[in-house]
Parts: structure tokens; C-alpha cells; sequence
């Protein structure tokens, strides 16, 4: 079994002492806008599953991890890095993409208003200098977009095979290492009395739980990006009362590479 272990448990909530605490989360990360150059925006993260955990997941899959039989094959470095390039081309032939479509918007404004004007007015003349000097950068940044997507493929390419053979070991290994882990989550679950619950974040990035019994818990969840995922395992101590806030960011997850 793989460490993304599936939902083992539903909520249940079988006698009114479990109706103490509620804890309420958010999930939302900074990612870059493509309106700025250079600049960041809060992006909410919808229909991400959360997990309420009263128990640390990762004790039970280090402590597998320790005690397989063979070691967790890992992700080569030059493989990692090959991949930061990967990530790194594609980001510029992203960038690039976004710059056409603005100066290919905005080369269509600009013949639409002078459509408007005779060839003899002024303004026509203006805005005839201003479109093509657009248009020429339009033809570099096409140039430009289709090197540095010729230049991502290549280098996406070029590791597919390697990617492949290595996610394949690992989740051999994952698949023989963690196959009693259901029946330690089971076990655990009966030790604390209480049950994995689960809940999937709304529109606004926010996933609530309510009538949980008193004691820590951890939220788990996690976020694929393009060539890492962010992983979050999150104690909280809920003692009843006010709601409990967790926010799920960058700042507290975890980010590892994915195959």
C-alpha cells in the first residue's frame, strides 16, 4: 500500500461526549500572477481532501519504513535536477505564452479604435507608429515562445523513461513496505477511541469538523504542483470551545518532489 493510505474510517459520532471541539481549516498558497511580472497571489485550494487524524501518520509510515525489507529506493539527484530545469523551462515558455496573448489582445484593441479614424487623422497616425511597433515585438516574443517551448519538450523528453522506471520502483517497494497499514490505523484508531475522519475543502479553500472528542489530532492533506507536492501533517489540540483555525500554506507543508 502507498503512503497515500485511503479514508479507513468514517465520522461517526456514537454518544453525545464527542460533541466538544470543533476545528475549522484553511487551505491557500501563493502562486505567481500572470497579470504582474514578478508578483504573487493568494490562491485559495478547492477540493482538496483533508484528513483529521487522531493518531501521527507519519510515525506509522516511518516506523514501516524502518522495518521493510529493503531500503525506499530513492529519487536520483541528477533526476531532481533535471526536473528543476524542466520546471524552470517551462515557467519561461509560460511566461512567454502569457506575453502573446497580451500583445495579440492588444494589437486587436488597437485595430479595432483605428478603424474609427480616417488614415489622415492624427490619432490614426499615432496609433499606427504605436501598433507596429507592438506588432514586431509580437513577432519576437512568437519566436521567443515557440523556442522555449521546443526547448521544455525536449528537456520533459528527454526524462519520461528515467521518471517512469523510478515511480514504478517506488511504488513497488510502497505496495510490499506498507501493506499492513490499515491494520495499524484500525488498531490505532481502537487505542484512542476515536476515528479518522475526512472532509473535502469548499470553494473558499475551507473544510470543517465538528463533535470531536477532546485530544490532538493532526491534519493531513496534500497538493500536487507540477513537479512537487506540498504535504501537510498538522497537530492540533482540540479542548473544546472555540473553534479551532488551522491554515494550510506553503509555510507549514512540507514540499517534496512527485513522480
Amino acid at each position: 500500500m502507498r503512503r497515500s493510505a485511503p479514508l479507513l474510517a468514517a465520522a461517526t459520532c456514537l454518544t453525545m461526549a464527542c460533541s466538544s471541539g470543533e476545528v475549522v481549516i484553511t487551505a491557500e498558497i501563493e502562486v505567481p500572477d500572470p497579470s504582474q511580472e514578478d508578483a504573487m497571489r493568494s490562491q485559495t485550494l478547492a477540493d482538496v481532501e483533508i484528513q483529521l487524524i487522531p493518531f501521527d501518520r507519519d510515525v506509522v509510515f516511518d516506523s514501516l519504513t524502518r522495518t521493510a525489507a529493503n531500503a525506499e529506493p530513492q529519487i536520483p539527484p541528477e533526476l531532481v535536477e533535471a526536473r528543476d530545469s524542466i520546471a524552470t523551462a517551462q515557467a519561461r515558455w509560460q511566461a512567454l505564452e502569457t506575453r502573446w496573448g497580451t500583445l495579440r489582445d492588444t494589437l486587436r484593441d488597437l485595430n479595432e479604435t483605428m478603424s474609427r479614424y480616417s488614415r489622415g487623422e492624427a490619432t490614426y497616425v499615432a496609433l499606427y507608429g504605436e501598433y507596429g511597433e507592438l506588432e514586431g515585438q509580437l513577432g519576437r516574443v512568437d519566436r521567443q515562445r515557440q523556442a522555449a517551448f521546443e526547448h521544455f519538450d525536449g528537456l520533459q523528453q528527454a526524462s519520461i523513461d528515467e521518471t517512469n522506471r523510478i515511480r514504478i520502483e517506488r511504488e513497488n517497494w510502497a505496495d510490499e513496505a506498507f501493506i499492513e497499514v490499515d491494520a495499524i490505523f484500525r488498531a490505532r484508531e481502537r487505542a484512542t477511541g476515536r476515528v479518522v475522519m475526512a472532509d473535502t475543502t469548499n470553494a473558499q479553500g475551507i473544510a470543517q469538523f465538528t463533535g470531536l472528542k477532546k485530544g490532538q489530532w493532526w491534519v493531513h492533506a496534500r497538493y500536487q504542483l507540477p513537479y512537487t507536492e506540498l504535504y501537510w501533517n498538522v497537530m492540533v489540540d482540540v479542548q473544546g470551545g472555540e473553534p479551532v483555525t488551522i491554515r494550510l500554506t506553503r509555510a507549514n507543508a512540507l514540499e517534496r518532489p512527485s513522480l
